[in-house]
């Protein structure tokens, strides 16, 4: 079976900029994007902030989310305002994110414990900012 691709039917569209516009748009669309198998195509990716598109932490978010669905993306890289992801399923183990800043912990959390609660085999992350893991 051929994965989904922005440009197919199948790919979810949003609007980055809806609601408050900011980052917690992303975060629960992966989030949601890695629970359903559904490939999506973000875009207007925090268009109306005066920095818009993807800053670090979001951009860290899209790689754990990545890692954890084994998902494809198009646009994951700094000031972009598109992101096309498609996950390939969600798989378990440990994973070690350098996230940056302990300010940013939360919100990659924030994509990855749900769907790391769907996976077959329990997961480890461990978060050296916080001195603790997180076992899903």
């Amino acid at each position: 079976m051929k994965a989904p691709t922005a440009e197919s039917t199948s790919a979810i569209e949003i609007d980055g900029s809806i609601g408050e516009g900011g980052g917690q748009v992303l975060r629960s669309s992966l989030a949601l994007s890695l629970v359903t198998g559904q490939a999506l195509h973000i875009k207007n990716i925090r268009s109306r902030r005066p920095k818009p598109g993807l800053m670090p932490q979001h951009l860290k978010a899209v790689q754990a989310a990545a890692a954890i669905g084994m998902a494809r993306t198009e646009g994951s890289h700094l000031g972009s305002q598109s992101l096309v992801f498609e996950p390939r399923g969600i798989r378990s183990g440990r994973f070690d994110f350098d996230i940056g800043t302990a300010g940013s912990t939360s919100l990659v959390l924030q994509t990855i414990l749900l769907p790391l609660s769907f996976a077959k085999e329990p997961s480890l992350v461990p978060l050296p900012f916080c001195n603790a893991d997180v076992q899903v």
